[in-house]
């Protein structure tokens, strides 16, 4: 009986210890799966978490992922690279599309006179001013218009020659002709010329009269001594306000001085500034559309009539003319105007505006890769006003990131290979 009970006693305790055995291994491969298992964000994957809950970048509700030896070992080579150079992402991806766009190039600018039709007045004779009918800057004149009245010696000298000829030698025609001549290249008018004949007497001075019509601009400033010196037919220095004239009665001119010149306000053409990288673009004879800032209502379409073939002094722009007929319209010159000029279409690889991340002068983009997007430097060409050209960095079956920036936050730094 004794023996029983101790056999007995030993088949129990071997019982109990399978049983915690049992209890114990199922408890620690339960943790082991457990363990192997993760939660992460869809639209995130680098957020990783061993507990259920919300991703801290978007809300979101973490996804239960049960990972592999292999894949944990690949999502860590992913997320071991630079930050600054590769993106862990899924978002919509995009390749270039080479097609023909229609590029309409926007230009700032202003109405100035058109200069092929500016006039000059100026003295055919060396003499004092005896009457000024110009009184001051920018005044309107017309066609034959007298402008002064000059007193000359050599004048009176040809009208006396012509005088004793007619009263001491009247058959010798060919004396007389030659002194009738001379004094109409002095700047005798025929009804002058006709008018002292008639009279026997030398008139004291010639007057000067307008070729053109137009506003009077100063071409000279009075020196110390009283004499025109100093002569210009540039339009820089117009003043604010139609000040007096530098000119005066009494002064004197020299012949062959230009005294005014006379600008058409009618005839203008509209200057346009063209920047640097819209100079392939323009051509001349396209087609613009013109609208004045200050009449936006008498907006109209011209043509560039000329390319100004270098840059200004101090300028980064090219300048453009277009010519067009001001005599209705009346816009005031030096007014600005807003333009669009109607290019050729332009073939070439296009890509969205929203792909493209500049970091000044380097332009780049999120190449798809395995596991993320990579940071690719492209050099572009023309944009529109949605997409740009890419001239090199992309093959046609490379794939980008729709939306660039969304790849980026405000303190991320994107660092290229070459940058």
């Amino acid at each position: 009986m004794k023996y029983i009970v101790c056999f007995l006693m030993i088949i129990l305790t071997l019982y109990s210890c399978n049983n915690n055995a049992d209890k114990n291994g199922h408890s620690d491969s339960s943790h082991a799966v457990e363990s192997s298992l993760t939660y992460t964000c869809p639209m995130h994957p680098e957020v990783i978490s061993d507990k259920p809950g919300k991703c801290p970048k978007c809300g979101m509700e973490l996804e239960q992922k049960a990972h592999t030896h292999e894949a944990e070992i690949m999502e860590l080579n992913a997320l071991i690279k630079p930050t600054n150079e590769f993106v862990i992402s899924d978002i919509p991806t995009i390749t270039m599309q080479s097609e023909r766009k229609d590029i309409t190039v926007q230009a700032l600018g202003n109405i100035a006179y058109d200069t092929r039709q500016t006039g000059n007045i100026s003295a055919r004779i060396s003499g004092r001013i005896e009457k000024l009918y110009v009184r001051y800057k920018f005044q309107k004149i017309t066609k034959g218009q007298k402008v002064m009245d000059i007193y000359s010696p050599e004048l009176m000298e040809a009208q006396e020659n012509l005088l004793f000829l007619l009263k001491n030698d009247a058959m010798n025609s060919m004396m007389i002709n030659a002194a009738k001549q001379k004094l109409l290249l002095l700047g005798m008018s025929e009804s002058q010329l006709r008018s002292i004949i008639q009279k026997g007497k030398p008139d004291f001075w010639v007057s000067v009269y307008s070729n053109y019509a137009g506003h009077i601009h100063e071409a000279g400033t009075a020196g110390s001594m009283g004499a025109v010196t100093s002569l210009s037919n540039s339009m820089e220095g117009i003043s604010e306000t139609s000040s007096e004239l530098t000119l005066k009665e009494g002064m004197y001119v020299q012949k062959g001085q230009t005294i005014f010149n006379v600008f058409n306000p009618g005839k203008s053409w509209v200057l346009l500034n063209i920047f640097s990288e819209d100079v392939p673009l323009v051509k001349t004879g396209q087609t613009v559309n013109i609208v004045p800032e200050v009449a936006p209502e008498k907006k109209f379409t011209g043509t560039i009539g000329f390319i100004e073939p270098f840059f200004r002094e101090g300028s980064k722009t090219l300048s453009v003319r277009i010519y067009f007929d001001n005599s209705r319209m009346q816009l005031p010159i030096g007014s600005q105007v807003k333009s669009e000029i109607e290019t050729d279409g332009i073939s070439g690889n296009w890509i969205p505006k929203e792909a493209v991340i500049s970091l000044g002068l380097t332009k780049v983009v999120f190449k798809k890769v395995d596991g993320g997007f990579f940071v690719n430097k492209i050099e572009t060409g023309n944009e529109t006003d949605r997409y740009i050209e890419v001239l090199q960095g992309l093959l046609p079956t490379d794939a980008i990131a729709r939306n660039a920036q969304y790849l980026m936050d405000s303190e991320s730094f994107v660092r290229t290979k070459n940058n």
